[in-house]
């Protein structure tokens, strides 16, 4: 049996540990341009009814409908797989998603709400509604475009990932 030079086991473990993910990795990764990117994105009918209603919301209180851009919801997608991976409803790695969003969106105004375990839109809107600090991100007047991020974990239950942006 031939031995293997300790310099390629090491290599190897090297390799695999810069090339593997940490918890800090929230999947925020954009090798592909804006185009390639928004022709991957399409959305569930739960999230298709998330975005109806809070724009219905929105427009029942006064303030503009919002419109959906796809490369936040490509972010939001990230940070919903994150939540999965760790089994936590979090806001981890934020600062690193807004400055994703700045680099494609030319936003100046990120603000963000999770969820997990909700059946349906109506129940996670009801949710962030009934949360005086979810609601007040929805009602934030100044913002303009917004994505979703549904996603079900091996239970079955679903996490959620809304971001809300104004573009410069």
């Amino acid at each position: 049996m031939k031995k293997i030079p300790y310099y390629l086991i090491a290599i190897s473990l090297l390799c695999t540990l810069l090339s593997s993910c940490t918890n800090d990795d929230d999947g925020i990764y954009f090798n592909e341009n804006l185009e390639e990117i928004n022709k991957k994105v399409s959305y569930t009918e739960i999230e298709m009814d998330i975005l109806t209603l809070v724009n219905e919301y929105r427009e029942s209180k006064g303030l503009t409908a919002l419109t959906p851009l796809n490369i936040i919801s490509v972010v939001a997608d990230g940070h919903t797989d994150y939540m999965i991976e760790t089994g936590t409803i979090n806001h981890t790695n934020f600062d690193q998603r807004v400055k994703a969003i700045k680099e494609y969106a030319g936003t100046i105004f990120v603000g963000e709400n999770v969820a997990y375990g909700y059946n349906s839109a109506q129940g996670a809107v009801n949710g962030w509604l009934n949360s005086d600090a979810h609601r007040k991100i929805i009602e934030i007047s100044s913002y303009t475009h917004f994505g979703i991020s549904v996603k079900s974990n091996s239970e079955g239950r679903n996490y959620f990932t809304q971001i809300f942006i104004k573009i410069k």
